[in-house]
């Protein structure tokens, strides 16, 4: 009984732990919520990299907010600051599409806490 117990809290730690937020800094491209769906979903890299810096300013893409689509496949959305400055960064670059970035922040799951995006 003692083991089990044991087992319990040990798993309740491991998972309050991975919770946690830890400092992060990604690569991949910005892509905005609402078209981010089906490229995530179909895994789908060439389409991210075609998508427009146009599309990703129009009103209910830059409504839907932003993240970033990692090369392994994965999809980290951003707090409403890092949107913010999601879309400022999109609106200051002259690039047509393939808008890849570097994001640091705090990540907690697949959600980041963003203090800094830079277009590459």
């Amino acid at each position: 009984m003692k083991a089990l117990v044991r087992l319990f809290v040990i798993a309740g730690l491991v998972a309050v732990l991975g919770c946690l937020a830890y400092a992060a800094e990604v690569q991949g491209i910005l892509l905005d919520r609402m078209c981010a769906t089906k490229i995530v979903a179909d895994q789908d890299q060439k389409a991210a990299q075609n998508h427009t810096r146009e599309c990703a300013l129009m009103p209910d893409c830059v409504k839907a907010g932003y993240g970033v689509f990692t090369a392994d496949g994965k999809y980290l959305t951003f707090d409403q600051a890092g949107n913010q400055k999601a879309e400022q960064a999109l609106k200051a670059s002259k690039k047509k599409d393939n808008v890849k970035v570097r994001v640091t922040g705090d990540q907690s799951g697949d959600t980041l806490k963003v203090t800094a995006i830079k277009i590459l």
